[in-house]
């Protein structure tokens, strides 16, 4: 860690950088869970589309077109988890990819009338994506990336 980055926030990382990095792995387990389930139909897993009927009965007949997607995000989410986790600048550029797409996301789902999911997915993703570009962030990223990357 630089000495500039340990000044400013001294040894431990700041509670948000840990949850933003727990976030991209439990986001990359999640979109794991989806593909496989959409690709290879009829296993146990699919107990899990109990808790989202609407989005299987949405996606479940684009099958393993989708699923294929989900196992793409998936792989580039726990990449960016490992960048996240190593404080590497190439991590924090991916996870910001990653969740500047999802604002883009749910935008167009508020724009085409889905003021709940759209507006709320909108909130969050806006608010982590703020987050992720603030000063304090891009600093702990920044001062890795003249190190090592």
């Amino acid at each position: 860690m630089s000495s500039v980055v340990r000044k400013r926030f001294g040894r431990k990382s700041p509670v948000g950088v840990t949850a933003v990095g727990i976030f991209l792995f439990l986001g990359a387990t999640m979109a794991a869970l989806a593909g496989t389930t959409l690709i290879w139909r009829g296993t146990i897993l699919d107990r899990a589309w109990t808790l989202n009927p609407a989005a299987y009965s949405r996606l479940g007949s684009l099958g393993v077109r989708v699923g294929m997607l989900f196992l793409l995000l998936s792989g580039s989410m726990a990449v960016a988890g490992v960048g996240w986790i190593r404080r590497r600048y190439w991590g924090w550029r991916l996870a910001v990819v990653i969740i500047a797409t999802q604002v883009l996301g749910d935008l167009i789902n508020l724009l085409r009338g889905e003021f709940v999911r759209g507006g709320f997915g909108l909130a969050i993703a806006g608010a982590l994506l703020v987050y992720l570009l603030s000063t304090k962030v891009k600093t702990i990223f920044a001062s890795r990336a003249a190190q090592n990357d």
